[in-house]
């Protein structure tokens, strides 16, 4: 999986319909300027700091950022913008719509200074899982002129690498100050099941088809990635689904507010928010949870 994805994110600009698939940022600008609401809240609450950092991992194409970034100027944080990104084709494209940004290959590169504000929009999903089945690892293997799995029964899916990618975070968050806002596809509790996924042209593949030439993701396990930042010593708020995080931070306000500046638009931007928060589409089965440091206020809209 790790193999497949450092080949395929580096070879392609996978995004949109000439791509693979889209992301909520290219929807509609709303969702990026929530985010970036919860962000500039949060920031203002927690004593406006001066030496604030933005930081996105697996940024896109860079229009969360830059989105994100459009509200936060308007409360008065120019914040320094740092993309953490491995795609050379990614980063150009990112590049267009923030010319100041500085890339980073991992999050150990990133700044050391003041606090980080983080985003991570469907990174996690894309980080390579093991999968276990009956205490066995489930490995690939050549059959048939072919791949093939090696083993089927009941599938327990492991990631370290999302693990340490996320104590890594944690550490940074609690040493430096600051806020995460992890957003992504996957489940409040571990739980066994394959959720293993391929996804080209906009359709689900067989994930052993075209290695390197489709998306490959999983569901994400939020409590695992709750366990290693609080093992880090962050403070980790409660999951919720994508859907009414995003109506209790105002979406409807915002949607009713761009249809009234452009009415011709009015059933394009009522269809990106429902797309966004209807549970058969994705407000239930994305969700949002926030990693901070403590002392640094909760995010808006993840307390119950």
């Amino acid at each position: 999986m790790e193999a497949c994805n450092a080949y395929y994110y580096a070879t392609r600009d996978p995004l949109g319909t000439a791509g693979d698939f889209t992301t909520a940022p290219e929807i509609s600008q709303m969702f990026g300027e929530i985010v970036g609401a919860a962000l500039a809240d949060c920031w203002a609450r927690a004593g406006r700091p001066a030496d604030t950092s933005y930081v996105e991992l697996g940024p896109g194409r860079g229009t969360l950022a830059a989105d994100a970034l459009r509200v936060l100027r308007t409360v008065g944080l120019n914040p320094s913008v740092h993309l953490v990104e491995t795609s050379p084709i990614l980063r150009e494209a990112q590049a267009r719509l923030i010319s100041d940004a500085r890339w980073h290959d991992c999050i150990e590169d990133l700044p050391t200074g003041g606090p980080l504000l983080v985003v991570a929009n469907e990174f996690f999903d894309a980080l390579p899982i093991r999968q276990v089945v009956v205490g066995i690892e489930r490995r690939v293997q050549a059959a048939a002129g072919g791949l093939a799995f090696d083993r089927d029964g009941e599938v327990v899916e492991l990631s370290p690498v999302r693990s340490e990618v996320m104590t890594q975070l944690a550490r940074n968050l609690v040493n430096q100050g600051g806020a995460a806002l992890i957003i992504d596809y996957g489940h409040e509790r571990t739980a066994p099941g394959d959720t293993l996924q391929a996804v080209r042209r906009h359709r689900f593949a067989h994930v052993l088809e075209a290695p390197g030439e489709q998306d490959l993701t999983s569901h994400v396990d939020f409590e695992a990635l709750g366990a290693a930042a609080r093992s880090a010593g962050a403070t980790v708020t409660q999951v919720v689904q994508q859907g009414p995080w995003l109506e209790r931070l105002g979406i409807m306000a915002r949607a009713r507010q761009l249809a009234a500046a452009t009415p011709t638009r009015t059933e394009e931007i009522e269809a990106a928010r429902a797309r966004f928060c209807r549970p058969d589409q994705m407000g239930s089965l994305f969700k949002v949870m926030a990693v901070t440091a403590p002392g640094w206020p909760t995010p808006a809209g993840l307390t119950g």
